[in-house]
């Protein structure tokens, strides 16, 4: 058994672990790893400490999918709802329907009676506050009816595009789960969905091949249907780092408008998992399998370190 995740998710995937040890499904272990990384207020790119859009508003993106039928969920720009990870089991399970965004995920979520204490109104605010006046923005200015968002938009491009949480568990039978949460681009365009909610560009998993998601720009992951393009590769005969390497070199060709970054997780049929990143060994991902008692903090790859080249 094996759990793997993004080195923001070092805070949860003891939880996913134990769930796999104790019996439990891959997407129980998933849902378990994520909630944690949800709750930790320290990151601002998820969950509790995600930071809002330029509407000084906090929209949390999530989904989940199982490699043995395929079977998917998702929410989109959910306001005001604590573990966005379980609302989008909650779809896979519930409804006959894949994602859903905005006031109907906020619905639906309420509908389930899910816990709703949101994001960390206070540390979110205040870092919202100080970004926008770094860079000449007033808040108040921008909710007046009518505003012109689109120029204070490109004002926030080079600041911090955002993060992701990506997780993804493999059992003993085989069977894997990928998952992926994030409160998306930090000072985003209100109502933007970035790729953690599309399958097939944020997140894809297919038993027979293996699963992947994505992390960084989510515009080039959702350009290039990256995730899928991963576990396509592999069912075509690639293997595992081969694959990812084709991936981001695909992303490394494409021409970009805004600085863009991405990293991509992936663990294939066996079990073997990589992590690859634009950023090379600069960035790392965390590991727990068979007998571990800690995650293990492992290097990322890059273009520039991979022996073959596609």
């Amino acid at each position: 058994m094996l759990i793997v995740g993004t080195a923001n998710t070092v805070c949860g995937l003891k939880a996913g672990m134990r769930v796999l040890r104790q019996g439990g499904s891959v997407v129980e272990a998933v849902e378990a790893a994520l909630r944690p990384v949800e709750d930790n207020a320290a990151d601002d790119s998820v969950g509790l400490g995600g930071l809002p859009n330029l509407l000084g508003e906090v929209e949390l993106d999530a989904s989940i999918m199982e490699g043995a039928e395929l079977r998917a969920g998702a929410v989109a720009a959910l306001p005001g709802y604590r573990y966005p990870i379980s609302i989008a089991r909650r779809v896979m399970e519930e409804l006959p329907h894949v994602l859903l965004a905005g006031e109907g995920a906020a619905r639906f979520a309420e509908e389930i009676g899910a816990e709703r204490d949101g994001p960390n109104a206070g540390a979110s605010q205040a870092k919202y506050h100080d970004r926008l006046a770094a860079l000449g923005l007033d808040p108040e200015d921008l909710r007046q009816p009518g505003a012109d968002l689109r120029q204070a938009l490109w004002k926030t491009v080079h600041c911090r595009p955002g993060g992701t949480a990506n997780v993804i568990a493999r059992d003993d039978q085989g069977h894997l789960c990928v998952g992926v949460t994030t409160s998306g681009w930090a000072y985003k365009y209100p109502g933007r969905v970035g790729d953690s909610p599309i399958l097939g560009a944020g997140n894809f998993a297919d038993d027979r091949y293996g699963a992947a998601a994505c992390t960084g720009l989510g515009e080039a992951a959702l350009r290039l249907c990256t995730a899928h393009s991963v576990v396509a590769r592999m069912s075509a005969g690639s293997n595992l780092d081969d694959a990812v390497s084709a991936a981001l070199q695909d992303v490394a060709g494409m021409p970009a408008y805004v600085p863009y970054g991405l990293n991509i997780l992936a663990v294939d049929r066996r079990g073997n998992h990589t992590f690859w990143s634009t950023r090379g060994s600069q960035a790392s991902y965390v590991c727990l399998e068979g007998t571990d008692t800690e995650p293990k903090q492992l290097p990322a790859r890059g273009l520039s370190s991979s022996p073959q080249q596609p």
